[in-house]
């Protein structure tokens, strides 16, 4: 089995088989085994689903993630990672064609290349989740794009959940989908929104009615298990955390403005002082047009 084919597999199959390994009692009953190959392993599986059939059942899911240049690659990956967990699931990476999207600049490198699988035109006409993730400048790129801007308004008037990681949350504001909505963004620009009609709420995840935005980057897998929660259920999502083994204990406790050094804090605060500008700029030219 290669490498894509195993993903494949683990990806619809893994959460089936963490929730359906022998029970105690099955131990203890000294069941004969016999050696495991693909075949035997699937159909493990698929006798999990079935024994979990209320946990992990569900109307298929149709779930939209715009992909850009120069966008940041967690920002994607985050929700991407739990969204693959879900059974009974279409995913699409949703761009203008389907070339291998690049860095913001030519010269910029592509160490982790991504390729969109779905354009604009062929996106399904109703989307479960429509997802933009953030990145810094491609984010202000995306912002005043006109394509972009009016693909996502226009999805967004039907989909049912609207929703960013990061910087996201400014083109989702840009193509007036935040107007009265409380939203949040990285903290660096989260105070930008009110320049494009958001409430700018300070949150790891906020929900308000069916717009659902993350904080900065790693926010975007607190972000995918509260989708996951109501795609689903809460025990899923519960389930998929404990498959993606997510219980972080970071080195550091310097993961907010509140938290970090006053060097740090400053360090950052000057290192994004022209960036907060131009976020600010784009915003104001964004509402008056």
């Amino acid at each position: 089995m290669n490498r894509r084919d195993f993903a494949q597999w683990a990806a619809t199959l893994g959460l089936a088989r963490l929730l359906g390994g022998p029970t105690s009692a099955e131990a203890a009953e000294g069941r004969k085994t016999e050696t495991p190959t693909k075949e035997s392993a699937e159909q493990q599986h698929l006798d999990a689903m079935q024994r979990y059939a209320a946990l992990v059942e569900g109307p298929k899911v149709t779930i939209g993630l715009l992909v850009y240049p120069g966008m940041f690659l967690q920002d994607l990956v985050g929700p991407l990672t739990v969204f693959e967990a879900l059974m009974n699931r279409e995913i699409h990476l949703l761009w203008k064609n389907l070339d291998v999207v690049a860095g913001d600049k030519p010269e910029t490198p592509v160490l982790i290349p991504v390729k969109p699988t779905t354009t604009f035109r062929d996106c399904p006409e109703k989307l479960d989740v429509l997802f933009v993730p953030g990145g810094v400048p491609g984010t202000f790129a995306m912002m005043e794009d006109k394509a972009v801007l009016d693909f996502l308004a226009e999805k967004g008037k039907t989909a049912r959940f609207v929703t960013s990681v990061c910087t996201g949350s400014l083109v989702l504001g840009a193509a007036g989908l935040l107007d009265g909505y409380k939203a949040t963004s990285h903290w660096a620009t989260r105070d930008v929104l009110k320049e494009l009609g958001a409430i700018p709420t300070k949150g790891r995840v906020v929900v308000d009615r069916n717009r659902i935005t993350g904080g900065g980057v790693t926010a975007g897998i607190d972000f995918g298990l509260t989708i996951a929660a109501l795609l689903r259920s809460p025990d899923y999502a519960k389930a998929i955390q404990l498959y993606l083994e997510y219980d972080p204990a970071p080195p550091f406790n310097s993961g907010s403005p509140e938290k970090a050094p006053a060097v740090v804090r400053q360090f950052l605060n000057d290192m994004f002082a022209s960036m907060r500008e131009t976020a600010f700029s784009i915003a104001k030219k964004s509402k008056s047009r």
